[in-house]
């Protein structure tokens, strides 16, 4: 962990207890348990320990934003007023990434990308960007079918790890009837034979042992 974020002119103390004032303490938790998931992943995929560490603590910042705030973002940035037709869960990274930086004064693009598509990817994600989206789905705490399977894939490889989560959100969606965003799907699609290859690469490596 970081002791002083430089770029927000705060200790870690102060950013945490900043964080603390916006959202519930089981949401809190769950930001802090992200933080080291994306510092671990950071590690294992030589990724940027530092933007992983401020991705995954201002991540779910807006989570708790009334639906109100979140539609006076739209409309202050002028946003694609497409996304009024969604919810929270689009909306606090999306929109809520906005938040983030009006309240920190942060101007890092590679951190408030992340946090802009950690729910929902994209079809072309950099390092930090899957980093995020595949520590926010199997952090510790995190206990659904799938987790643990989505936990072996990312030991090796993120664009597996990417698919499979996108895939078993669009599953969860569409048995509970609820309409898919857009770029959920295009990160499946994109992302999809980095599993496939994945897998091979697992078949093959089965075989030989044989």
């Amino acid at each position: 962990m970081f002791d002083y974020y430089e770029e927000l002119g705060m200790s870690r103390i102060e950013l945490l207890e900043r964080i603390q004032e916006k959202v519930s303490p089981s949401r809190f938790q769950h930001m802090l348990r992200v933080e080291k998931t994306a510092i671990d992943l950071a590690k294992r995929f030589a990724g940027n320990i530092y933007s992983a560490s401020l991705a995954g603590i201002l991540h779910d910042y807006a989570k708790d934003l009334s639906d109100e705030e979140f539609l006076q973002l739209i409309d202050k940035y002028h946003l694609d007023p497409e996304l009024k037709s969604w919810g929270n869960a689009v909306w606090h990274g999306k929109v809520g990434f906005l938040k983030v930086k009006e309240d920190f004064g942060l101007d890092n693009n590679e951190v408030l990308h992340a946090i802009q598509v950690h729910t929902v990817g994209t079809e072309e994600m950099a390092l930090l960007d899957k980093i995020l989206f595949v520590a926010d789905y199997i952090e510790p705490g995190r206990d659904f079918p799938g987790v643990d399977e989505a936990r072996e894939l990312a030991e090796e490889s993120l664009d597996a790890a990417v698919a499979f989560e996108a895939m078993r959100t669009i599953e969860y969606l569409t048995n509970q009837h609820q309409p898919i965003y857009p770029q959920t799907l295009e990160t499946y699609n994109a992302y999809l034979p980095g599993l496939f290859h994945y897998r091979e690469k697992l078949s093959d490596h089965k075989k030989s042992r044989n």
